[in-house]
Order: C-alpha cells, then sequence, then structure tokens
C-alpha cells in the first residue's frame, strides 16, 4: 500500500491520489455499521463508540438535529491516501443505548478533502475544501454546497466570493461565519505553497442565498478551530503555511462586527478540533511538523469568564485532523490522523464527558 506524508500529498500530482468518485458501486450503497458498545458500569470521562465505516481524515463533522454528520476528506484504502465523497450520519447517539448506527448519505457532488460543514437550520451546508485536479492535489474550491435531510441529496448555492479552505465556519444566528483560513496567491490553485494565509471573514446568509464581509480576523493563519458562545464566534490556534503552529484566540463579535483578543492557548496546536461544552470551549488534538512530527494530546479548556486556560484530560487517542460535535452530555470526537501528515489515519469515535472531570 502507497501512503502518503503530507509533504508527498501536498506537492504531488494529482494522478498519484486515489480518488473515491460517487460511480463506485459502494459508496452508492447505503449501509448501516453497528458497532455494540462496551458495557459500562464505572462511567470514564472518555470512552470509545462504534468506529466509522471508514478510516477518514481532514474532517470537519457538524450537528444536525441532534445527529453527526461528516463529509469528503482523504481516506485510506488498499492505493494508499485518496479524496473522499462520501457522506455519513451517526443517529441515536446515545452512551446508555445497546448500539450505535452510522448510515451512509447521498454522496458529495465530487471528491473534496478539507470542506467545512455546518449544521444550520434545517440544512447542512459544505464550504470550500479541495479537489484533486488541474496539477495538484490543493485545488482550492469556493463552492457552498447544500444538504437537505429530507431529500438526501446535494444542490450547489452561492460560492463563496473567492475560494477558502481550512477555515472556521460556524452558524451564528440567521448567517454562517467562514473566516480565517488561507487562499490561493495568484491564478495558480494546485499546490499548499500556491496559497497564503488570510484573515477574510465572509457571512452567507442562507435565507437570500447571498454573500456579505465582516471585519477581518486580525491574525490570519489556517487551520485553527473555533465555538460559538454567547453570541461571539471564537478562533483558536492554527498554524501560518510559512511559519509554523499559533496559539492565538480572538472572538468576533457580530454586534460590534469586532474581533476581540483573548487568552491564547497554552501552546500553539493546528489541525486542532474544538466544541463547546457547558459554556467553555474544548480544544484538543493537532499535529507539529519540527522534530520529526507528531501529534498534540492535550486537551484545553477555556472559561469565557475569566479568559483562562486549564488542562483536560489528555485525549484517549491523539490526533490531528478530526472533527468534534457537541451532542447531549458529551463532546464526541472522530476520525483524524494519529501520526503527523498523512500516516495513521484513524476510523476512531471517542468521546469526552466534561461533567465527569
Amino acid at each position: 500500500m502507497m501512503v502518503f506524508s503530507r509533504r508527498t500529498f501536498m506537492l504531488g500530482a494529482a494522478g498519484t491520489v486515489a480518488t473515491m468518485a460517487s460511480g463506485n458501486a459502494e459508496a452508492n450503497t447505503a449501509r448501516c455499521v453497528i458497532g455494540q458498545q462496551r458495557n459500562r458500569p464505572h462511567p470514564q470521562i472518555w470512552e470509545n463508540h462504534s468506529q466509522l465505516p471508514i478510516a477518514i481524515q481532514e474532517i470537519y463533522a457538524a450537528a444536525l438535529d441532534d445527529n453527526i454528520y461528516l463529509a469528503g476528506g482523504l481516506y485510506s484504502g488498499d492505493e494508499g491516501l485518496g479524496v473522499s465523497d462520501r457522506v455519513f450520519k451517526w443517529p441515536d447517539f446515545d452512551p446508555l443505548c445497546d448500539f450505535e448506527i452510522w448510515h451512509e448519505l447521498a454522496a458529495l457532488p465530487e471528491p473534496r478533502h478539507h470542506p467545512n460543514l455546518v449544521g444550520h437550520g434545517d440544512a447542512l451546508y459544505a464550504f470550500g475544501g479541495f479537489r484533486a485536479g488541474n496539477g495538484g492535489a490543493w485545488n482550492m474550491l469556493a463552492n457552498t454546497t447544500r444538504y437537505d435531510p429530507a431529500s438526501d441529496s446535494w444542490d450547489e448555492r452561492a460560492p463563496m466570493p473567492l475560494p477558502y479552505g481550512e477555515t472556521v465556519a460556524m452558524s451564528l444566528g440567521d448567517h454562517i461565519h467562514v473566516a480565517t483560513g488561507r487562499q490561493p496567491n495568484a491564478s495558480a490553485n494546485a499546490n499548499w505553497n500556491d496559497h497564503g494565509d488570510r484573515g477574510v471573514h465572509y457571512v452567507y446568509d442562507p435565507a437570500s442565498d447571498s454573500w456579505d464581509t465582516a471585519a477581518p480576523n486580525p491574525n490570519p493563519r489556517n487551520s485553527a478551530a473555533g465555538g460559538v458562545i454567547d453570541g461571539r464566534l471564537h478562533v483558536v490556534g492554527g498554524r501560518m503555511v510559512n511559519d509554523g503552529n499559533r496559539a492565538h484566540h480572538e472572538a468576533y463579535d457580530p454586534v460590534e462586527d469586532r474581533w476581540h483578543e483573548l487568552a491564547p492557548l497554552p501552546q500553539g496546536q493546528a489541525g486542532l478540533c474544538a466544541a463547546v461544552h457547558g459554556g467553555k470551549l474544548y480544544a484538543m488534538g493537532g499535529e507539529y511538523f519540527a522534530n520529526g512530527g507528531g501529534v498534540y494530546p492535550e486537551c484545553w479548556i477555556y472559561d469565557p469568564q475569566t479568559d483562562s486556560w486549564e488542562a483536560g484530560p489528555g485525549m484517549l487517542t491523539p490526533r490531528h485532523g478530526l472533527g468534534a460535535v457537541t451532542i447531549g452530555d458529551g463532546i464526541v470526537i472522530i476520525g483524524g490522523a494519529t501520526q503527523a501528515g498523512g500516516n495513521g489515519t484513524s476510523d476512531l469515535v471517542e468521546v469526552l464527558y466534561p461533567e465527569r472531570i
């Protein structure tokens, strides 16, 4: 099996990357994967849950109507690391139930990695990301692709003003905010080094299917994470294309149209995930490339009342390029990779229960 390192995948030609197209019979066949839960006589802070149907990384998971969704990403297959168009939903999340079921849904219109998912109203939206093609594996997209759960179908909506990738995207009131990522520097748009960091802040109105702009993030970077607390969009961590990981932390106030710089992460982490639970922000995981590279096990908890971070319980399985979604009393951590770059792609689903800390 050929497995790409992150550097190889960034610089490699599209022809070397396997893609899973929607025409694949397996991808078109809806199926459920049933995993029996372990007996839990003594509840733990972290618990294992039903594995994903595939090993997948570089995903942004989202919640809609108490279900978890994930779409696209980089999957680990027999021919190495490929770009997926597959979409999954995890219904019936209940830590006390006897089993959990993953459903496969209608595929994305094309294979994409890093599409940023947001649940808003009665629909799911996928913003930007990358396709493999046109001379490289990082052809950045401007697409706004909408999923309708009622019809199990996707359709294209008004695209972002410019391609945007590795962003933070969140539902905030009547709008969806997409901020803090990277965009093409010039006409070239095929490989990692074709792009530069941006603080650009787009605002999407699903009702009118239109885009506007808001105050840019003062600390441009990519691969950050975030969450919404008390009507403000928090953005934490991330990295710069040519200058490594960052610990920045800002909150955007839509009433003021202003970013406020807050207590930074205790250390710079990029490719991390974040979720809000009980009015606090939980940020964890990510990767680094210095000294041979690795993944972060740390979980950090931010309290907006004191503008401070504290160390939380370390991850059960450290990884990067993963999704995080709060459902019920748990934060569900999905997929990712256990090694920096393209290796160690996982099918893990692990849940943190903050109230047990």
